[in-house]
This record gives C-alpha cells, sequence and structure tokens, in this order.
C-alpha cells in the first residue's frame, strides 16, 4: 500500500524552476530597467555606452583575460557557436563531442550541413561523459561546458593541453556565471543571457582568444557566409562587434536587463559568489536525493554533476516496472501536479532527454525556494504513485 505524503505547509516564494529563461535575480522588478536607453538607436551614443557597459561588466565578471574579445551577437547562444562553427571550421579536422541534445545539434551541423568529411564524434549516452581521453588536439574540438539537457558537465579543464595545436570551441551557456571556465584552454566561448543571469532571450555573447582571431584573419573558409556570420572584412577582424557595435538590432531592453544582472552578480562578489550560491543550491538537491528514496541523478558520476539545470531521474522499482511510455508519463504528471499547485514550474525533463525532471538550481534561486520544493517533490510523487493500479 503506498503512503501517501502530507501536503508541506510550506511552498517556495519562488516557484520559476526553469533551466532557460531561468528564474530572475532575487529582487527584480521591471522598474529595474528604467534606465534603457528605448526609442534611442543602439548606434548612438547612449545605446553604444550601454552595449560597452555590458560588455565590460561581463569581461569582470566572468574574469575574462584582456586579451580575449568579447562580442554580443544576434540569435541567442545558438547564433553565436554558428557563427564561430561556420567562421572557424574546416582548416583542419575537428573533433565533435556530444552526450546530450544540444552537443549533438552541433554534430548535425558540423556533419549534415558543413558537410566536413574531416570530422570525427565522441558521443555518450545521457548522464555520462565521453572519454576525454581520447580527445585529437591536433584537431579543432567543439563541446559544451556543461549539458543543460543531462545535467552533465566537464569537471574542469584539466583534460584539454596548453600546447594544443587546434582551437576549443566551448558551448557554455548554462555554466557560464556558475562554472569555473578555463579561459586560457578555451579559444571560443559561447553562452546566452537568458540563461544563468535569468535574462531576456535572443542574443549571444561570443569570446574569442587571440589564437581564434588569428584563425579568422588567416583563413577563409571554403563556404559562403551569410551576413550575420561574417566577423572579418578585408581579411581582418570586425572590431567594432567587440565594442558594442551589433551585427543587427539589439533590445536595449534586454541589454538594460542583462547590466542589472551583471550588476547583481558583481554585488554579490563575482563569479565566486555566483558560483558559491549554485553550488549551495546542489547540495540541497544532492541531500534530498540522497534521503528521498525514488530519485537520483542522471549524472552517473558525483564530479559532473550540474549546479544549474540539475537532472533526476526516476528510481523507484514500481515504477522502473513500467514500461518506457507509462515511465515517461509518470514523470510528465509529477511535473504537471507541480505546475498546478504553483510550486513549481517548467521542471519536466528536455523533450529529447530521459524522462524525469529538470531543476534549475543557479545563483538566482534562492537555496530557501529548493528547501522548500523538496517537500512538494516527495508529496508529488506518493501522490502520483498512489494513482497507479499496483500501488493499491
Amino acid at each position: 500500500m503506498t503512503v501517501l505524503t502530507a501536503k508541506p505547509d510550506v511552498r517556495p516564494a519562488n516557484p520559476n524552476f526553469s533551466s532557460g529563461p531561468c528564474s530572475k535575480r532575487p529582487g527584480w522588478s521591471l522598474e529595474s530597467l528604467a534606465d534603457a536607453p528605448l526609442g534611442r538607436s543602439h548606434r548612438a551614443k547612449p545605446g553604444k555606452a550601454k552595449l560597452a557597459e555590458a560588455i565590460n561588466l561581463t569581461r569582470k565578471v566572468l574574469q575574462v583575460p584582456v586579451n580575449y574579445r568579447i562580442g554580443i551577437v544576434p540569435a541567442s547562444d545558438t547564433g553565436a557557436v554558428e557563427m564561430a562553427l561556420w567562421s572557424l571550421l574546416g582548416a583542419r579536422g575537428v573533433d565533435m563531442l556530444a552526450w546530450e541534445s544540444f552537443g549533438a545539434g552541433w554534430v548535425t551541423d558540423v556533419v549534415k550541413q558543413l558537410k566536413l568529411d574531416n570530422a570525427r564524434t565522441l558521443t555518450a549516452p545521457y548522464g555520462e561523459l565521453p572519454d576525454l581521453a581520447q580527445v585529437d588536439f591536433s584537431n579543432d574540438v567543439v563541446f559544451t561546458w556543461n549539458g543543460t539537457t543531462s545535467g552533465v558537465r566537464v569537471p574542469n579543464g584539466e583534460w584539454i593541453p596548453a600546447d594544443r595545436e587546434g582551437l576549443t570551441i566551448c558551448d557554455a551557456t548554462s555554466a557560464a556565471f556558475a562554472q569555473e571556465l578555463d579561459f586560457d584552454k578555451l579559444d571560443v566561448v559561447t553562452f546566452s543571457w537568458q540563461k544563468v543571469l535569468g535574462g531576456e532571450a535572443a542574443h549571444g555573447v561570443l569570446i574569442l582568444s587571440p589564437r581564434a582571431v588569428e584563425r579568422l584573419e588567416n583563413y577563409t573558409p571554403a563556404w559562403p557566409l551569410p551576413k550575420i556570420f561574417r566577423l572579418t572584412k578585408d581579411g581582418k577582424l570586425i572590431e567594432g562587434i567587440f565594442r558594442g557595435e551589433t551585427i543587427n538590432t539589439p533590445s536595449m531592453l534586454c541589454v538594460e536587463d542583462y547590466i542589472d544582472a551583471l550588476k547583481w552578480a558583481d554585488r554579490l562578489g563575482g563569479l565566486s559568489g555566483l558560483r558559491d550560491r549554485a553550488d549551495a543550491n546542489l547540495k540541497v538537491l544532492a541531500d534530498w536525493v540522497e534521503v528521498s528514496g525514488w530519485a537520483d541523478f542522471l549524472a552517473v558520476d558525483p564530479a559532473t554533476r550540474s549546479n544549474t539545470s540539475v537532472c533526476l531521474k526516476v528510481t523507484d522499482p514500481d515504477i522502473l516496472a513500467l514500461d518506457a511510455d507509462k515511465q515517461a508519463a509518470f514523470a510528465k504528471a509529477l511535473a504537471s501536479t507541480l505546475d498546478a499547485e504553483g510550486v513549481a514550474y517548467d521542471i519536466g525533463a528536455y523533450r529529447d532527454a530521459p524522462s524525469g525532471l529538470r531543476i534549475w538550481a543557479g545563483a538566482t534561486v534562492e537555496v530557501s525556494d529548493l528547501q522548500a520544493l523538496t517537500g512538494w517533490l516527495d508529496w508529488a510523487f506518493s501522490t502520483e504513485k498512489a494513482k497507479l493500479p499496483q500501488a493499491a
């Protein structure tokens, strides 16, 4: 007989646990955006100043080396990654690493769209990493630092040699502002600010090392590049992109929101403060998993667990005895029940990932809200399990 867990008395003050766009910073309100230069050209002095401020604050908070360029580019992280792939690849072989859906998407772009015949793919199932010792750094290497849809991240940058021949192109969209990126080991870093800092969507950030700039200025791809991807003109880097002169028209409201989030991050102590908050949030969920009896991390190795996109699987034997479709339906029911109660929004697993839950635990989430959520997770599980015929 299934024992029902009592409905908790305490609710999360903020039920926004979506993995992107993720929750806004604590204390955020629309009044935070009052200084946005709305109705003005982004090419006017106020617009350029705001874009430059966003770039400078990004450098400060993320501790980006002074000789790396930072640019705001269109189309979110996807646009930033695509710009890098289409502009830089083809000069040498490339190793593509994939262990979840976004990494797999970059493999598709390189193999099926760019049709590079010198591409090598290293994959792993959800919950695991590929064998990083097998990466050939005489090639370019493309990988995600943090697998947003699997909750699996690389533990550090020690597997990347300092004397690599190829470029490392890193999709860091759910790792930036929560994990320590080793910029000395990274030649291209991309992210979208609607992820960890809870900014509004549609803008990407592209960070280039001197080695990446050298490639851009000395290599011309065999394929045509649309205007939105072009980073050079007459064989030279378009430096304006990295001073706030964006390729297309940005939303100054979104830029203001990003600046607000960066200033909040700076007040916390920058990257270390953000990382500490995310780590504390992960610990809440890890401690709960230890005693839950029905849930576990999708990440097999604790050293690779994400502290932002925490992906969980249901491990209760009665649920595992169901066929795959019914297991998936049960996980969806958990998420729907919590949504209906107004205690957790948008925490179902990503559509391409194994069934389960995905809970955002980045720095904009309060530890008290995650502590409150854990009781509701147990309540939803016992409630939904009691509805199953075998639970009687």
